[in-house]
Protein backbone atom coordinates (compact mmCIF):
# COMPACT_ATOMS: atom_id res chain seq x y z
CA UNK A 1 0.00 0.00 0.00
CA UNK A 2 1.49 3.55 -1.07
CA UNK A 3 1.12 5.98 1.30
CA UNK A 4 1.01 9.50 1.20
CA UNK A 5 2.29 12.24 3.25
CA UNK A 6 -0.17 14.70 4.68
CA UNK A 7 0.48 18.46 2.54
CA UNK A 8 2.18 20.00 5.39
CA UNK A 9 4.90 17.23 6.14
CA UNK A 10 7.79 17.68 4.05
CA UNK A 11 8.81 14.57 1.63
CA UNK A 12 11.64 13.27 2.46
CA UNK A 13 14.04 14.43 -0.76
CA UNK A 14 13.51 18.06 0.55
CA UNK A 15 14.42 17.93 3.55
CA UNK A 16 17.77 18.28 2.92
CA UNK A 17 17.58 21.17 1.42
CA UNK A 18 15.06 23.18 4.30
CA UNK A 19 17.65 21.80 6.67
CA UNK A 20 20.32 23.44 4.71
CA UNK A 21 18.62 26.74 4.48
CA UNK A 22 17.52 27.00 7.57
CA UNK A 23 21.60 26.74 8.76
CA UNK A 24 22.44 29.17 6.19
CA UNK A 25 19.56 31.47 7.32
CA UNK A 26 21.12 31.06 11.16
CA UNK A 27 24.38 31.58 9.58
CA UNK A 28 23.47 34.86 7.86
CA UNK A 29 21.38 35.91 10.98
CA UNK A 30 24.25 35.52 13.34
CA UNK A 31 26.46 37.46 11.15
CA UNK A 32 24.55 40.63 10.65
CA UNK A 33 23.84 40.84 14.30
CA UNK A 34 27.89 40.13 15.02
CA UNK A 35 28.30 42.82 12.31
CA UNK A 36 25.92 45.55 13.56
CA UNK A 37 25.77 45.15 17.51
CA UNK A 38 28.36 47.48 19.02
CA UNK A 39 32.02 45.85 20.71
CA UNK A 40 30.72 42.36 18.96
CA UNK A 41 33.60 42.55 15.67
CA UNK A 42 36.29 43.29 18.24
CA UNK A 43 35.46 39.99 20.42
CA UNK A 44 32.88 37.57 18.38
CA UNK A 45 33.29 34.68 21.22
CA UNK A 46 32.62 32.03 17.92
CA UNK A 47 35.50 33.30 15.91
CA UNK A 48 37.61 33.62 18.85
CA UNK A 49 36.99 29.66 18.91
CA UNK A 50 37.35 29.44 15.22
CA UNK A 51 40.58 30.78 15.33
CA UNK A 52 42.47 28.69 18.18
CA UNK A 53 40.75 26.00 16.11
CA UNK A 54 42.72 27.42 12.52
CA UNK A 55 45.40 28.24 14.03
CA UNK A 56 46.21 24.75 14.46
CA UNK A 57 46.67 24.33 10.65
CA UNK A 58 47.01 27.55 9.16
CA UNK A 59 49.78 30.31 9.31
CA UNK A 60 47.20 32.83 9.61
CA UNK A 61 49.06 35.51 8.31
CA UNK A 62 47.28 38.50 7.97
CA UNK A 63 48.33 40.11 4.36
CA UNK A 64 47.30 36.74 3.17
CA UNK A 65 44.01 36.41 4.74
CA UNK A 66 40.22 38.10 4.08
CA UNK A 67 39.54 40.63 7.09
CA UNK A 68 36.12 41.79 8.28
CA UNK A 69 36.32 45.23 9.40
CA UNK A 70 40.27 44.77 10.01
CA UNK A 71 39.48 41.61 11.79
CA UNK A 72 41.07 38.69 9.78
CA UNK A 73 39.21 35.20 9.26
CA UNK A 74 39.68 32.36 11.39
CA UNK A 75 42.01 31.00 7.89
CA UNK A 76 44.29 32.19 5.32
CA UNK A 77 42.29 33.13 2.27
CA UNK A 78 43.64 28.97 0.60
CA UNK A 79 43.00 27.46 3.60
CA UNK A 80 39.75 28.92 3.69
CA UNK A 81 38.78 28.09 0.29
CA UNK A 82 39.74 24.38 0.70
CA UNK A 83 38.07 23.80 3.61
CA UNK A 84 35.33 25.66 1.53
CA UNK A 85 35.77 23.29 -0.96
CA UNK A 86 35.18 20.72 1.26
CA UNK A 87 32.02 21.63 2.74
CA UNK A 88 30.73 22.13 -0.90
CA UNK A 89 31.32 18.51 -1.66
CA UNK A 90 30.28 17.07 1.21
CA UNK A 91 26.76 18.82 0.95
CA UNK A 92 26.27 18.63 -2.78
CA UNK A 93 27.14 14.52 -2.70
CA UNK A 94 24.28 14.94 0.80
CA UNK A 95 21.99 17.17 -0.69
CA UNK A 96 22.32 15.19 -4.43
CA UNK A 97 21.67 12.07 -2.12
CA UNK A 98 24.66 10.10 -3.15
CA UNK A 99 25.56 9.53 0.63
CA UNK A 100 26.23 5.62 0.19
CA UNK A 101 28.16 6.16 -3.17
CA UNK A 102 31.46 4.80 -2.20
CA UNK A 103 33.68 4.56 -5.59
CA UNK A 104 36.43 7.58 -6.59
CA UNK A 105 35.56 9.34 -9.53
CA UNK A 106 36.84 8.02 -12.99
CA UNK A 107 40.56 8.36 -13.91
CA UNK A 108 39.46 11.43 -16.80
CA UNK A 109 37.83 13.10 -13.64
CA UNK A 110 40.49 12.29 -11.01
CA UNK A 111 43.03 13.57 -13.70
CA UNK A 112 41.15 16.98 -13.21
CA UNK A 113 40.86 16.89 -9.36
CA UNK A 114 44.58 16.10 -8.95
CA UNK A 115 45.18 18.88 -11.39
CA UNK A 116 43.19 21.34 -9.25
CA UNK A 117 45.93 19.96 -6.30
CA UNK A 118 48.92 20.58 -8.23
CA UNK A 119 47.48 24.01 -9.35
CA UNK A 120 47.54 24.86 -5.92
CA UNK A 121 50.94 23.56 -4.99
CA UNK A 122 52.77 25.73 -8.04
CA UNK A 123 50.60 28.56 -6.42
CA UNK A 124 51.80 28.01 -2.99
CA UNK A 125 55.45 27.92 -3.94
CA UNK A 126 54.84 30.98 -5.97
CA UNK A 127 53.53 32.25 -3.29
CA UNK A 128 56.21 31.40 -0.43
CA UNK A 129 59.19 32.52 -2.67
CA UNK A 130 57.48 35.62 -2.10
CA UNK A 131 58.88 35.89 1.66
CA UNK A 132 62.69 36.13 -0.11
CA UNK A 133 62.94 39.46 -2.73
CA UNK A 134 65.87 37.33 -4.29
CA UNK A 135 64.31 34.33 -4.82
CA UNK A 136 62.73 34.22 -8.43
CA UNK A 137 59.01 35.26 -8.82
CA UNK A 138 56.95 33.81 -11.48
CA UNK A 139 53.61 35.79 -11.03
CA UNK A 140 52.42 38.16 -8.01
CA UNK A 141 50.24 36.66 -5.50
CA UNK A 142 46.57 37.39 -5.09
CA UNK A 143 44.49 36.33 -1.97
CA UNK A 144 41.67 35.75 -4.76
CA UNK A 145 44.66 33.54 -6.36
CA UNK A 146 44.99 31.49 -2.71
CA UNK A 147 41.03 31.34 -2.37
CA UNK A 148 40.24 29.76 -6.05
CA UNK A 149 43.25 27.51 -5.74
CA UNK A 150 42.45 26.44 -2.57
CA UNK A 151 39.03 25.57 -3.57
CA UNK A 152 39.61 23.49 -6.05
CA UNK A 153 42.08 21.47 -4.14
CA UNK A 154 39.05 21.21 -0.84
CA UNK A 155 37.05 19.97 -4.07
CA UNK A 156 39.43 17.12 -4.65
CA UNK A 157 39.62 16.39 -1.14
CA UNK A 158 35.83 16.33 -0.19
CA UNK A 159 35.40 14.07 -3.51
CA UNK A 160 38.25 11.58 -2.34
CA UNK A 161 37.53 11.66 1.33
CA UNK A 162 33.52 11.23 1.10
CA UNK A 163 33.33 7.96 -0.34
CA UNK A 164 35.77 6.26 2.11
CA UNK A 165 33.50 7.92 4.80
CA UNK A 166 30.69 6.16 3.12
CA UNK A 167 32.27 2.79 2.94
CA UNK A 168 33.57 2.81 6.44
CA UNK A 169 29.98 3.94 7.80
CA UNK A 170 27.26 1.99 6.06
CA UNK A 171 26.54 -1.27 5.64
CA UNK A 172 24.54 -1.42 2.84
CA UNK A 173 26.42 1.25 0.18
CA UNK A 174 25.89 1.72 -3.56
CA UNK A 175 29.01 0.94 -6.09
CA UNK A 176 28.89 4.29 -7.98
CA UNK A 177 31.61 6.90 -8.27
CA UNK A 178 30.73 10.30 -6.14
CA UNK A 179 31.50 12.23 -8.85
CA UNK A 180 30.31 10.02 -12.63
CA UNK A 181 30.24 12.68 -15.17
CA UNK A 182 31.40 15.72 -16.63
CA UNK A 183 27.82 17.05 -15.54
CA UNK A 184 28.63 16.33 -12.28
CA UNK A 185 31.80 17.84 -11.85
CA UNK A 186 30.35 20.81 -13.66
CA UNK A 187 27.78 21.47 -11.22
CA UNK A 188 30.00 20.83 -8.12
CA UNK A 189 32.77 23.45 -9.91
CA UNK A 190 29.26 25.63 -10.61
CA UNK A 191 28.37 25.76 -6.85
CA UNK A 192 31.85 26.05 -6.07
CA UNK A 193 32.36 29.53 -8.09
CA UNK A 194 29.19 31.19 -6.71
CA UNK A 195 30.77 30.47 -3.29
CA UNK A 196 34.00 32.22 -4.30
CA UNK A 197 32.13 35.28 -5.98
CA UNK A 198 30.38 35.89 -2.37
CA UNK A 199 33.80 35.34 -0.35
CA UNK A 200 35.14 38.14 -2.78
CA UNK A 201 32.16 40.09 -2.90
CA UNK A 202 33.88 41.50 0.56
CA UNK A 203 30.54 42.06 2.45
CA UNK A 204 30.77 41.69 6.13
CA UNK A 205 28.15 39.57 7.00
CA UNK A 206 29.16 37.06 3.95
CA UNK A 207 32.51 36.33 5.22
CA UNK A 208 31.58 36.09 8.88
CA UNK A 209 29.56 32.76 7.16
CA UNK A 210 32.66 32.01 5.14
CA UNK A 211 34.71 31.99 7.81
CA UNK A 212 32.29 29.66 10.32
CA UNK A 213 31.65 27.15 7.15
CA UNK A 214 35.14 26.64 6.91
CA UNK A 215 36.22 26.41 10.40
CA UNK A 216 33.11 23.60 9.97
CA UNK A 217 34.54 22.41 7.45
CA UNK A 218 38.01 21.82 8.61
CA UNK A 219 36.32 19.87 11.98
CA UNK A 220 34.35 17.80 8.98
CA UNK A 221 37.28 17.10 6.97
CA UNK A 222 39.60 15.83 10.27
CA UNK A 223 36.15 14.26 12.03
CA UNK A 224 36.22 12.23 9.01
CA UNK A 225 39.31 10.83 9.30
CA UNK A 226 38.97 10.19 12.71
CA UNK A 227 35.79 7.54 11.84
CA UNK A 228 37.28 6.34 9.42
CA UNK A 229 40.29 5.09 11.55
CA UNK A 230 38.71 4.83 14.56
CA UNK A 231 35.66 2.63 13.36
CA UNK A 232 38.41 0.29 11.01
CA UNK A 233 40.67 0.02 14.28
CA UNK A 234 38.13 -0.76 16.54
CA UNK A 235 36.44 -3.37 13.85
CA UNK A 236 33.06 -1.49 13.66
CA UNK A 237 33.22 0.06 9.86
CA UNK A 238 30.53 -1.12 7.38
CA UNK A 239 27.37 -1.46 10.61
CA UNK A 240 25.15 1.41 10.14
CA UNK A 241 21.82 1.07 8.07
CA UNK A 242 20.03 4.19 8.99
CA UNK A 243 21.19 7.43 8.93
CA UNK A 244 21.23 8.38 12.70
CA UNK A 245 22.88 5.32 13.51
CA UNK A 246 26.01 7.40 12.39
CA UNK A 247 25.20 10.21 14.77
CA UNK A 248 27.27 8.76 17.78
CA UNK A 249 30.60 8.17 15.69
CA UNK A 250 30.53 11.48 13.85
CA UNK A 251 30.33 13.39 17.02
CA UNK A 252 32.38 11.56 19.13
CA UNK A 253 34.88 12.07 15.97
CA UNK A 254 34.23 16.06 15.79
CA UNK A 255 34.40 16.09 19.35
CA UNK A 256 38.00 14.20 18.91
CA UNK A 257 38.86 16.76 15.89
CA UNK A 258 38.35 19.51 18.62
CA UNK A 259 40.63 18.11 21.11
CA UNK A 260 43.35 17.07 18.22
CA UNK A 261 42.98 21.16 17.09
CA UNK A 262 43.72 22.15 20.45
CA UNK A 263 46.34 20.31 21.74
CA UNK A 264 48.63 21.73 18.54
CA UNK A 265 47.39 25.00 18.87
CA UNK A 266 48.46 25.00 22.50
CA UNK A 267 51.64 23.30 21.52
CA UNK A 268 52.35 26.08 18.80
CA UNK A 269 51.16 29.25 20.84
CA UNK A 270 53.90 27.43 23.21
CA UNK A 271 56.48 27.83 20.70
CA UNK A 272 55.36 31.00 19.15
CA UNK A 273 53.96 32.86 21.39
CA UNK A 274 51.23 34.55 18.99
CA UNK A 275 48.30 33.19 17.28
CA UNK A 276 48.66 35.55 13.83
CA UNK A 277 51.97 34.38 11.40
CA UNK A 278 54.85 32.45 11.50
CA UNK A 279 58.05 34.52 13.45
CA UNK A 280 60.62 35.68 10.42
CA UNK A 281 58.12 35.05 7.90
CA UNK A 282 55.47 37.86 8.32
Amino acid sequence: MKIHLPSFIPHPSNRRWLALAAAGLALVLMGFYTITEPGHLEHPVILDGADWLGYAVCHRITDRSFTIAGRQLPLCARCTGMYLGVMIAFATFWLTGRMRRTELPPLKLLLVLGGFIVIMGLDGVNSYLHFFPDAPHVYTPHNWLRLLTGTGTGLAMGSFLFPALAQTLWRQYVRQPMLGTWTELGQLLLVAGFVILLTLSNQPVILYVMALISTVGLLLTLGSVNVILGLILLRRDGRAVHWWETAVPLTLAIIFAIIELSAVSILRWNLTGTMVGIPGLN
